[in-house]
């Protein structure tokens, strides 16, 4: 019986999180390449659609919408405030709060950023082929909504079928593996 190769990527090439990073890292380059040296980061431009989209929002929202982490997002709103592209003020419904929503500035470099932002989608979606682009944009919808529903499965997807006892299938007439025979040979210990 032949030896199953090991992969040379040691099995990367069939990890998910492994190529969804590899993909984002190539969205990523795509935006900055987009963007040039002086435009909006892809989160940069992220956190100006999310607090363009209400009057005022507050950083909780923030997080929900764009999927940045808190302190990540914090220090990238400060910076924004800093640049002028994001204005802070007290919430009007909750006086302990801030909300901050976008500067003249930042509307304009919004609609700027929209640009890069669009070519590099369509940069991406273009190394796939037409018929396979719009069930990609659903994949990625559902896992983003998995992923917004703090990782619960989807009650439409399919559950995984249980694994057979390996008991069961030595019962039915199976043979044993290399492991078990070998088991079977060394005595209980005491």
């Amino acid at each position: 019986m032949a030896k199953k190769q090991k992969s040379p990527d040691g099995g990367l090439s069939q990890s998910v999180t492994h190529l969804l990073h590899r993909v984002l890292q190539l969205a990523l380059d795509y935006h900055a390449e987009a963007s040039g040296p002086t435009g909006l980061t892809q989160r940069q431009y992220t956190v100006l659609a999310a607090a363009g989209a209400g009057d005022g929002v507050s950083q909780s929202d923030l997080v929900r919408a764009t999927g940045i982490d808190r302190s990540t997002l914090a220090d990238l709103v400060a910076r924004m405030i800093a640049k002028g592209l994001l204005e802070r003020e007290r919430s009007s419904t909750d006086a302990r709060a801030n909300t901050v929503r976008l500067s003249e500035a930042g509307r304009i470099a919004l609609v700027e950023g929209g640009r890069p932002a669009g070519r590099s989608d369509a940069r991406l979606l273009e190394l796939l082929p037409p018929k396979k682009r719009e069930g990609f944009l659903k994949t990625l919808t559902t896992l983003a909504a998995a992923a917004d529903a703090g990782g619960a499965p989807s009650a439409k997807a399919p559950k995984a079928k249980a694994a057979k006892p390996k008991a069961k299938a030595a019962k039915a007439g199976a043979p044993k593996s290399k492991k078990a025979k070998k088991a079977k040979k060394q005595p209980k210990a005491a």
